[in-house]
């Protein structure tokens, strides 16, 4: 699913219809200034990665959002994040043991370098 989303043209529509609710291909190629054609295969991908989906008006398709989709990703996304904020407040804890006994070490220096001026 990410591959499909890196899609800047994809990304764009999925914007429009979160924004604007089920839209057809020709409105969407039309804001976007993309020809029907290159709409019309961005919206499949999308469609067949069980992003949008699409059911006839007339002689039109409409397009929307299937938010069950999204909020998968969403929730797998959170869970990744999750894990990198772990892992960055682990890091971020080891450096700090780190440099706790070069502040030691400073202040001993400090005391030292006194008695030396006594």
């Amino acid at each position: 699913m990410l591959a499909v989303l890196a899609e800047p043209a994809r990304l764009s529509m999925l914007e429009l219809l979160r924004r604007g609710g089920p839209l057809t291909a020709g409105a969407m190629a039309s804001r976007l200034r993309l020809n029907r054609t290159h709409a019309a295969r961005h919206l499949r991908i999308l469609r067949l990665a069980g992003i949008v989906e699409a059911h006839s008006a007339a002689n039109r398709r409409v397009y929307k959002l299937k938010p069950r989709a999204l909020g998968m990703l969403g929730d797998w996304l959170d869970l990744f994040l999750a894990e990198g904020d772990d892992r960055l407040d682990r890091l971020d804890d080891y450096l700090h043991d780190l440099q706790r006994p070069a502040v030691i070490f400073e202040a001993d220096l400090a005391k030292i370098s006194k008695r030396w001026k006594s």
